[in-house]
């Protein structure tokens, strides 16, 4: 066994876990890992922020079945890198941060960018831990990969003192432990079998992490053989084929009004991979009653709320995978799919929207003519996100990644993520105008990685959302909601990327196939009717 050095070893560890890329921005904390990177298999995408880094990672490891991998230093940087740690943890998303440390001698000194890394992340991580001893560096690395990924996926700080990383060690790598995927016991299915047979109107609904499309096609083939309707947890609407018959939609935020009218009128829940939070229960209030089955890997059930009666301590992918290869008795009463698939078929069809600018409505129907049956689809939090979480479809796994805690900013990093992820599939980010300006300098990341995609920004001037709770609450008193914003489409070429700004739906096709071909990252402005607040009811 040769020496090296910790810092090196950290890298030869990830390179054996299959890590293909490392997000961050560097620093003088961890320069022993960057030498280590020097040359490695593992791709180092330099970005221009380490929120930008950590939503990177983030995606990566919503869209790949490993962890993304953000790398940033001490103080200022692990302050910036904070927004997706949080994001990570409510969503369940695997990902690792590795943060640079100051010295071990000069701790509780107040030395320069020093910090409480336990203190700062101990609520909001799965597990932080500090790399005190240089010869543990694969075991830590081999930990995190495995936390992040088991039970219920969450996120993985690591601190990294600057001077632990130099120790010359004789050490190697070790052998990556496998995670487990859990099958359900053959009671929990019978007796999830006897609810199921009494059921007259039972409901599942999807969510969370590790979806396949063989897991996803096989529970929507179960369902549709069995009338049972499907629906969606918030921003999680890629874990079952939309083009099913038993998709019928999603909940939480802009859901229709039937689909929380039938998350109350249903007598049994079927939560697959998920739980019953807050959003997805419109703040606790829905779906409380009916006889509750949760199909999870965390034994804790973090944030399920309510009945509990059965819980199947089961992989998602492994359950639905064995439940499509049963034939149950459950007979749901007449119409009971049919009238939940035609009334999401009713509210997913697009209409236009009225008012000044770019008509939105219009725009994700002609959209949808232009988009790849497997294209990953990105944006992240405001007004803007109803238009596609609504209009779009998901029949690829893997394609959507959005925050479900409500974190502005994600999108532009995500679509940089996702292309370099999945360089053949086609990647579309739908922005607001607020959103694209708090991660837009990723373009840059993108530019400079080979990174391609087409970011539709909806600029209406506000912060829409919180103009809307204004209106409702304190009308006719604007404030602290308005925006001045650049032309978005010079501010992509200005990277060397391609920009447009469309003034009209009906010139969006030619624009986006224009913007397609340039094989850039590139930007469509499209200018909307701030008074324009959400999707016009069908």
């Amino acid at each position: 066994m040769s020496t090296t050095t910790a810092g090196h070893l950290i890298v030869a560890q990830l390179e054996r876990a299959g890590i293909k890329r490392v997000y961050g921005v560097p620093g003088e904390s961890f320069l022993d890992v960057l030498d280590g990177l020097h040359g490695s298999s593992i791709e180092t995408v330099v970005t221009r922020h380490e929120g930008g880094a950590g939503f990177m990672a983030l995606t990566e490891g919503r869209l790949t079945g490993l962890p993304g991998v953000a790398m940033v230093t001490r103080g200022p940087g692990a302050a910036n890198a904070f927004i997706a740690i949080h994001t990570a943890h409510q969503d369940a998303t695997p990902m690792i941060l590795f943060v640079g440390l100051i010295p071990v001698a000069d701790r509780g000194r107040e030395s320069f960018q020093e910090f409480d890394i336990n203190a700062w992340f101990g609520s909001t991580a799965k597990k932080v831990v500090t790399l005190d001893d240089a010869a543990s560096a694969a075991r830590v690395v081999d930990d995190a990969i495995f936390t992040a990924l088991s039970g219920r996926p969450g996120p993985v700080v690591i601190g990294l003192p600057e001077d632990v990383l130099v120790h010359a060690i004789d050490a190697g790598t070790v052998e990556p432990r496998r995670i487990s995927r859990p099958e359900p016991a053959a009671a929990a299915m019978a007796e999830l079998e006897s609810r199921l047979a009494a059921a007259a109107r039972p409901l599942v609904v999807v969510g969370g992490e590790g979806w396949t499309q063989e897991s996803g096609d096989a529970l929507a083939g179960w369902a549709s053989r069995h009338g049972i309707p499907v629906l969606a947890d918030f921003r999680a609407y890629d874990a079952v084929p939309h083009s099913s018959e038993a998709y019928s939609g999603y909940l939480g935020y802009g859901r229709s009004d039937a689909n929380a009218e039938r998350l109350d009128a249903a007598d049994l829940l079927l939560f697959i991979g998920c739980v019953r939070g807050d959003v997805l229960s419109d703040g606790y209030t829905r779906g409380l009653d009916a006889n509750t089955v949760v199909v999870n890997a965390d034994a804790n059930l973090l944030g399920h709320f309510g009945r509990e009666d059965q819980h199947i301590t089961a992989d998602a992918t492994a359950f639905s995978l064995m439940l499509a290869g049963t034939d149950s008795a459950v007979a749901p009463a007449p119409g009971w799919l049919a009238g939940a698939r035609a009334e999401h078929l009713k509210f997913s069809a697009a209409q236009p929207d009225g008012g000044t600018g770019v008509d939105l409505g219009v725009v994700m129907e002609l959209l949808k003519q232009e988009m790849a049956d497997d294209a990953v689809l990105t944006f992240g939090a405001g007004n803007h996100a109803l238009w596609p979480a609504r209009y779009l479809a998901h029949n690829s796994a893997n394609s959507l990644a959005a925050p479900r805690n409500g974190a502005m900013g994600m999108g532009i990093p995500a679509a940089v993520a996702a292309s370099l992820a999945y360089p053949g599939r086609q990647v579309i980010s739908v922005a607001g105008d607020g959103c694209f300006m708090m991660n837009g300098q990723e373009i840059a990341t993108a530019m400079g990685h080979g990174a391609a995609f087409i970011v539709l920004v909806v600029d209406n001037g506000i912060f829409a959302t919180i103009r809307e709770h204004q209106e409702n609450h304190y009308p006719g008193r604007p404030s602290g909601t308005h925006m001045t914003n650049p032309d978005f489409a010079a501010l992509a070429r200005s990277y060397g990327g391609h920009g447009e700004r469309v003034e009209r739906a009906e010139d969006f096709p030619a624009a986006f196939r224009r913007a397609a071909a340039s094989g850039l990252p590139a930007v469509l402005h499209l200018p909307q009717d701030p008074t324009t607040r959400s999707p016009q009811s069908n």
